[in-house]
């Protein structure tokens, strides 16, 4: 009789996936560090303080030649987070257009996390896929967009912008899907302001028409895009035989948090047959304030949309939006067949409609915020903010600083009464006391600030004026 060789023993389970009782030990962990952390975070200094070559010799040590304890190597990440980052989470950052994330936003993330579902498809991801749709939907819906209006959630505004023009060269070219920019008959060209986010001319790289073909259009000079430019411009590219595809006006520049004129925008576009975009990565949550909302007319004739929610809607980074009133558009431009995809229906799965194809269920950040506070909610989040710095404008210019923007969104484009732009800023980062920054507005240097902290208080103003008249002294001294 033949005997057959025994079967070897499996392989351990891997560390990789610990027992329960570890799990939660570890969980516990975390959540206590985090928010300690955080509480420290808030009081601490809002720049870095690490000592960048001892984090770098620590770091060294993590070779990967044995395994280390989880909780352990957790507490050293959590340290080395709270010593080396700027911290937007900080109630004193009154930076960039980055928030400190709301606390729905983050359970979000821990249930997409253990959940890990594949969006690519409905048919794998049914109940994630609907509840992202229906966002969007809302979304779009408060926006002023038709009921048929779809899209989908994005890494962040860049690629939602890309979408924009990739939609906007197909409609205007169909035949630009399978041959590219050859397919037009002259060269491709779309519009912007001056101020936009100069991620457009990366995007314009991306799509094969070259940077070039952004045409970068004069503001009228208070930071807004210019229409009487825009339709010259429009004009000369027609003469040399350019093809115009598309507008994109920008609702809340970053330098300024300027609104460009989305309804002579709306007006320039339908007379060309122009697709009509608004990059309204930052103003775009305006929408959720009755009081506020009224800022962003001619949005409702846009073709297509942005709007960040890891903006001023506060989830965790990355979550852009793309809104479209053009369901059909976004087939066109994305459709493709495999056999190895489950698909359930025509337009409904979401590798066919987006750029990308593996994805993070982003949509449940906002679902749950949008859940727990409504647009009443938020409402008073984007409205809190604009009395923040509207209360920051009268601390300052009581004191004989200039403000010369007229942005009504939560950014102060700052004029010292003496000293350099630059310097002050220097000075006050230096401090660690709050976060401020450079910007140019109209061809000058300013200080920029941005209420982004949902939690920011009028003592937190306050500090910050502080830090300002600490960093004029001395500038004074200096001179």
């Amino acid at each position: 009789m033949t005997q057959t060789a025994s079967q070897p023993a499996p392989p351990p389970v891997s560390s990789l996936f610990p027992s329960s009782e570890t799990r939660e030990q570890c969980d516990e962990q975390l959540s206590r560090g985090l928010a300690e952390a955080r509480h420290r975070v808030a009081a601490g200094a809002v720049t870095p303080v690490i000592d960048f070559e001892l984090f770098k010799q620590q770091l060294a040590g993590f070779d990967f030649s044995r395994p280390r304890p989880l909780g352990e190597t957790l507490q050293w990440v959590i340290t080395r987070m709270e010593e080396g980052l700027v911290h937007i989470t900080n109630p004193r950052y009154f930076g960039l257009f980055n928030p400190d994330p709301t606390f729905p936003a983050q359970c979000a993330d821990r249930v997409a996390a253990a959940f890990n579902p594949q969006l690519a498809t409905a048919t794998t991801s049914p109940a994630a896929v609907e509840i992202e749709a229906h966002v969007i939907r809302s979304v779009a819906a408060r926006a002023g967009l038709p009921p048929d209006a779809t899209g989908h959630f994005t890494t962040g505004g860049a690629e939602a912008n890309y979408t924009a023009l990739l939609c906007a060269l197909t409609r205007s070219e169909p035949r630009f899907a399978i041959e590219g920019a050859r397919a037009f008959a002259g060269r491709p060209v779309f519009y912007i302001s001056r101020e936009s986010h100069l991620a457009w001319l990366k995007i314009a790289h991306q799509t094969g028409i070259g940077r070039a073909a952004a045409r970068l259009i004069a503001t009228d000079g208070s930071g807004r895009l210019d229409p009487r430019a825009l339709a010259a411009a429009l004009d000369a590219d027609r003469a040399e035989g350019c093809v115009p595809v598309m507008i994109a006006a920008t609702a809340g520049t970053t330098n300024a948090g300027m609104i460009d004129p989305l309804a002579a925008c709306a007006e320039i576009a339908a007379r060309g047959g122009l697709w009509y975009h608004v990059d309204a990565a930052w103003a775009g949550a305006a929408i959720a304030s009755d009081r506020l909302r009224g800022l962003l007319a001619g949005l409702e004739r846009a073709d297509s949309v942005t709007i960040d929610a890891h903006k001023w809607f506060a989830t965790t980074m990355g979550c852009g939006m793309f809104l479209s009133r053009h369901p059909s558009v976004l087939c066109d431009v994305f459709s493709v067949s495999t056999t190895y995809m489950p698909s359930r229906l025509e337009g409904v799965d979401p590798y066919v409609t987006s750029v990308q194809w593996s994805r993070r269920f982003l949509g449940l950040r906002l679902f749950l915020a949008l859940a727990a506070a409504g647009w009443e909610g938020y409402a008073r989040h984007v409205e809190r903010a604009c009395w923040l710095m509207d209360l920051l404008r009268s601390r300052l210019t009581g004191e004989g600083w200039s403000v010369l923007n007229d942005s009504s969104v939560a950014v102060l484009c700052l004029a010292p009464p003496f000293g350099l732009p630059s310097r002050i800023v220097a000075n006050v980062l230096a401090s660690g006391r709050a976060w401020i920054s450079t910007a140019t507005f109209e061809g000058r240097e300013v200080i920029r600030a941005c209420a982004t902290h949902g939690e920011t208080t009028e003592r937190d103003v306050d500090e910050l004026v502080n830090a300002l008249r600490a960093a004029l002294h001395q500038e004074r001294v200096v001179a």
